[in-house]
């Protein structure tokens, strides 16, 4: 275990300091301006009178004579119904109404039957009080990368500072850097990114009422993976969540929190999330079913205050419109189906799935790399992170040695801010390889590096 004492030291040091029940109480409940989060582009958005009215067709009561929208007539469509069947035994038949709605036009936001199924998820999952959706919003998007794509080039202007989390997920580098944004990386370790570094950052661009009042040159946004974050595997405990949020209530940030693994914990308990403890309208999180239903159905979903959410679907009117309905009404007929009780039970089958998967890897790393690497045991998700202290950069070890040696990796300098920054680590997926090909593998990466080292 790679166990860093100084942040230990700090957690210790600060918990007294700087956080208790008080002060949750004493963030304070300014009106926010969402202004400050919206680039001059993003304003410049409209709604679509027609996707508007789509609202209202989907929504209107029986009777209502719709003359408006350019609609295709459904009776021209060679599809009838459809049957899915599912590996329990069951089936589940999609056909007459709702098999209209999976061949049509959607609002924009979602299927309307699939956003009450979430809203409730949500508010089940986060234990969400009843007047959260009074300031809040959700969006289906296609896939959970579509509305972070959206959320960032809706706020960042070219030359922003956009506080990330370092290693970053490398999808969201790719949106970042063609905006010309600035990525500032605030340094993680094995509990995710640490409040400290986050505020000694923060301090560079003044104090917290400096920060707060600019509307340029100053960071706006804070990124980050939650549970299990990719490459790390690092999942921010809740007392760092706290001291996290505070900081970010003190600069007047918004938090991006990502959090496609938040089912693929290991723990007992579900983590709790940033959006849980949000009582100010900080926090846009981004939901996906990729990981735990079908990555191929592409469904994701956003939630966060109306102001934004609103913004990203803007967006989306004048790009995809909405999210296949066809995929949205897979998921809405499923979720009918097996109710909270059956889909906390796949939860709970696909963390037992992914753990011992990961605890493979565990065994196969401590039977072949122990000695010639270092690693952290990764509390949810889907990878290991691991350190070769020997060589300054795994870039060539990983892209040449590797492919040469019948292994395929992630070097870590794929996932840092800076281009031409160095990177010791290299990231291993345990999700897919069998338990024969995981140990196959790290015995040949094992060698890999012995050569590497004479």
């Amino acid at each position: 275990m790679l166990i860093n004492s100084l942040n230990r030291c700090w957690l210790l040091a600060t918990v007294a300091r700087r956080f208790s029940s008080a002060n949750l109480k004493s963030v304070s409940m300014q009106k926010i301006n969402y202004d400050r989060f919206v680039n001059a582009l993003s304003a410049r958005r409209k709604p679509s009178p027609i996707r508007e009215l789509t609202k209202l067709y989907a929504s209107a009561p029986a009777g209502t004579i719709f003359l408006a929208g350019g609609i295709p007539n459904g009776s021209t469509f060679p599809f009838s119904q459809m049957t899915v069947e599912l590996k329990d035994g069951s089936s589940l038949k999609i056909s007459g109404k709702t098999m209209e709605n999976a061949l049509q036009y959607q609002p924009t936001p979602g299927y309307p039957a699939l956003i009450h199924q979430l809203k409730k998820f949500q508010s089940e999952v986060h234990k969400l009080k009843e007047l959260f959706w009074m300031k809040n919003d959700l969006l289906v998007s296609t896939g959970s990368q579509d509305a972070l794509c959206k959320a960032l080039e809706m706020s960042l202007e070219e030359g922003d500072p956009i506080l990330v989390q370092e290693p970053i997920y490398p999808g969201t580098s790719a949106i970042i850097r063609p905006l010309n944004a600035k990525m500032v990386p605030i340094a993680q370790d094995e509990e995710g990114i640490i409040p400290s570094a986050l505020e000694d950052v923060l301090s560079t661009f003044g104090t917290a009422e400096e920060v707060s009042a600019k509307s340029n040159g100053v960071p706006k946004l804070l990124y980050l993976n939650s549970t299990g974050a990719n490459p790390t595997g690092a999942t921010i405990s809740t007392l760092r969540k706290k001291e996290i949020y505070k900081i970010v209530c003190e600069y007047n940030l918004v938090i991006m929190e990502d959090d496609p693994y938040y089912f693929l914990h290991f723990e007992e308990q579900d983590p709790v999330s940033f959006l849980s403890m949000d009582v100010e309208g900080r926090v846009l999180r981004f939901d996906s079913f990729s990981k735990i239903l079908s990555s191929g159905l592409r469904i994701g979903f956003v939630t966060g205050p109306k102001d934004l959410v609103h913004r990203i679907e803007l967006h989306t009117q004048a790009s995809t419109m909405h999210t296949s309905a066809f995929s949205q009404v897979v998921v809405s007929t499923l979720l009918e189906e097996w109710g909270s009780a059956k889909l906390q039970q796949h939860f709970k089958s696909i963390q037992k799935f992914y753990k011992d998967k990961r605890d493979c890897m565990l065994a196969a790393a401590d039977k072949h790399l122990k000695g010639l690497a270092e690693w952290n045991v990764p509390k949810a998700g889907m990878f290991l992170w691991i350190r070769v202290p020997g060589i300054a950069d795994t870039k060539k070890l990983i892209t040449e040695g590797g492919i040469l040696h019948g292994v395929i990796l992630v070097p870590g300098k794929d996932f840092l801010c800076t281009d031409d920054a160095k990177s010791q680590y290299f990231r291993a997926s345990y999700t897919v390889a069998s338990p024969q090909d995981i140990d196959k593998g790290f015995e040949r990466l094992a060698n890999l590096i012995r050569e590497e080292n004479k």
